[in-house]
């Protein structure tokens, strides 16, 4: 069907802006971290968001009540358990994951490239997005939590402090002597 009822466009008129606009709303009032991507359990809220609003602005058997109350739980969700993780570690090591090396002192350390189940050519073009061509001019890549891969060169050595968070926690991940 190309065209559906007036009555169904004009809802998605009138709906659509007002579902729009509470979103934006409830979204700044609950701050930045809401939408952002720094876990898994960030991108899984975005899409929940998106998919409430798409349903409350199309779906003529969702009323506007229930679409707002439903955006409102979702964010109200997140808030809570971003305030449990900011201070309940165990909450923290529930929901987030911790960065991982990928590369130390120009070499691949290849099982947490396995672990993370990521490949060689992944990496090295992480590291030509930073304008480096050559592996050993790499002191360290970091998988962060986000998915994205740092990258620090090895003349930033000594500016190596945001290292520790990136340890080598798991066997086999050990940087090369």
């Amino acid at each position: 069907m190309w065209v559906g009822t007036w009555d169904s466009v004009g809802r998605i008129v009138i709906v659509g802006p007002l579902v729009y606009l509470s979103l934006v709303l409830l979204l700044r009032v609950s701050g930045k971290r809401t939408l952002s991507k720094l876990n898994a359990f960030d991108l899984v809220v975005t899409v929940a968001l998106g998919s409430t609003l798409s349903t409350a602005i199309l779906s003529k058997d969702t009323p506007l009540t229930d679409a707002l109350v439903a955006l409102a739980v979702l964010v109200a969700l997140q808030l809570s358990l971003t305030w449990l993780s900011v201070r309940f570690a165990a909450i923290r090591d529930l929901v987030r994951a911790e960065p991982r090396m990928l590369v130390y002192q120009g070499v691949l350390l290849k099982s947490a490239l396995r672990g993370e189940r990521l490949t060689e050519d992944e990496v090295l073009q992480a590291i030509r997005r930073q304008g480096m061509g050559a592996l050993a001019r790499v002191h360290a890549a970091v998988l962060e939590t986000d998915g994205r891969i740092s990258v620090i060169a090895a003349s930033d050595d000594a500016q190596s402090s945001a290292l520790p968070g990136a340890g080598h926690s798991r066997p086999g991940d050990e940087p090369p002597a």
